[in-house]
């Protein structure tokens, strides 16, 4: 039985080729996957989806999302294969529409230690490489080198598997003796990236380097102030500090402003209703009321528009949301039909082309058939002798 914690990380470097072309999306899915995990602080392991593209030894990792596990006969990790299916399904149908080629499994993710995968991984990677990617690559996060990592090397590494006997080592100069047959293990072995960056993800990227630094010196200069380290002189803020104390203090007052707002409302209906009551209570006509219509239907009115935010029949909006599927899907299926039909069409003048040099070939070997095929056709046409008349001579 093989040790739990024991690398499957091969002796050998990758003989492959393959390059892996790593996007920030997936990092930044996989890095907000496992900080929300350890701020619930959820038990278990953390498991993702892997998409992009392969075209030849280049693979492109685009997009990633979470997955949901099951605990397998022996307690091994597994995949729920239906929600999994149709989980992929919804991924590769929304990129078919807006992405041509569209994008495929490719692999998945997982926290390994900084050694690399574990036997704990094995059963999850069976699991892809037989149902879904025979070649599915696998990207291990290191939990361990975040804290001590540098900066210059992100804490992740991508392994592709391969089968290997017990000695790795030793398989190229051992000779297979005749009838033996050699134990095959599945290791991983590691493969080279880099990141590339599209326009739209750099303006994301920097809008987000800019938050964190401000977050990060927030968080600083608060640990300092309950320390009670005080300096004799304070550095003026920066300006985005600036800028996004200024905007949290816009939303802040407006937020202030519409509860005022609501408050005021709900005091007006009060009232309103307190009168109402007092009205079929006294016996007497002079009691002054309140009501004003044209308020009143104001308030109707902002009430109806809240049913955009928040719609009071969720069967409605599933019927609505369904009818946009069908639509995404519809499109999808009509592009394909529009594919189809041409190569039907080129299918068509493609044997029609043949046909016509089928049927050419044989005069060109014979000359006699094709001087019988003549006569023929003009006896169809009423040309030929005996019919219609004399002799010809």
């Amino acid at each position: 039985m093989m040790d739990p914690l024991q690398s499957l990380v091969s002796q050998r470097s990758s003989d492959s080729g393959l390059h892996i072309q790593l996007h920030p999306l997936v990092l930044l899915t996989v890095s907000d996957h496992i900080t929300r995990h350890a701020a619930r602080q959820q038990q278990g392991p953390i498991i993702g989806a892997l998409l992009g593209q392969q075209n030849g030894r280049e693979i492109t990792v685009e997009h990633a999302f979470e997955c949901h596990i099951t605990g397998g006969p022996n307690g091994e990790v597994l995949l729920l294969a239906a929600w999994f299916e149709e989980r992929v399904k919804q991924q590769t149908t929304v990129k078919d529409v807006h992405k041509d080629p569209p994008l495929d499994l490719v692999g998945w993710w997982s926290t390994a230690p900084s050694t690399g995968p574990d036997s704990s991984h094995l059963p999850l990677h069976r699991q892809l490489l037989q149902d879904y990617n025979e070649s599915s690559i696998f990207l291990a996060f290191h939990p361990s080198q975040v804290q001590s990592s540098s900066g210059a090397k992100l804490p992740l590494t991508i392994y592709e598997s391969v089968h290997e006997g017990e000695n790795a080592a030793d398989t190229a100069k051992e000779m297979q003796v005749d009838g033996e047959e050699t134990r095959l293990n599945i290791r991983f072995r590691e493969l080279p990236y880099s990141v590339e960056t599209g326009e739209a993800e750099m303006i994301g990227l920097d809008t987000i380097a800019k938050s964190s630094g401000n977050a990060s010196e927030s968080q600083v200069q608060e640990s300092t102030r309950q320390a009670g380290q005080k300096t004799s002189t304070q550095a003026e803020l920066p300006h985005q500090e600036e800028e996004l104390i200024g905007n949290l203090n816009t939303r802040l007052n407006a937020i202030r402003t519409l509860e005022s707002r609501i408050s005021l409302i709900k005091s007006y209906l009060s009232s309103i209703s307190s009168d109402t009551e007092s009205e079929k209570d006294s016996t007497t006509k002079d009691v002054p009321t309140a009501l004003s219509h044209p308020i009143l239907r104001n308030i109707n009115s902002l009430l109806s528009h809240l049913s955009i935010l928040s719609p009071p029949e969720q069967s409605a909006f599933a019927t609505e949301v369904l009818s946009q599927n069908n639509d995404v899907l519809m499109a999808s299926l009509l592009g394909q039909l529009g594919k189809n039909a041409k190569a039907l069409r080129d299918l068509g003048r493609k044997s029609a082309l043949v046909s016509s040099a089928r049927s050419n070939v044989p005069s060109r070997r014979n000359p006699a058939l094709a001087q019988s095929r003549f006569e023929d056709q003009l006896l169809a046409q009423g040309i030929g002798s005996g019919r219609g008349g004399g002799a010809m001579y």
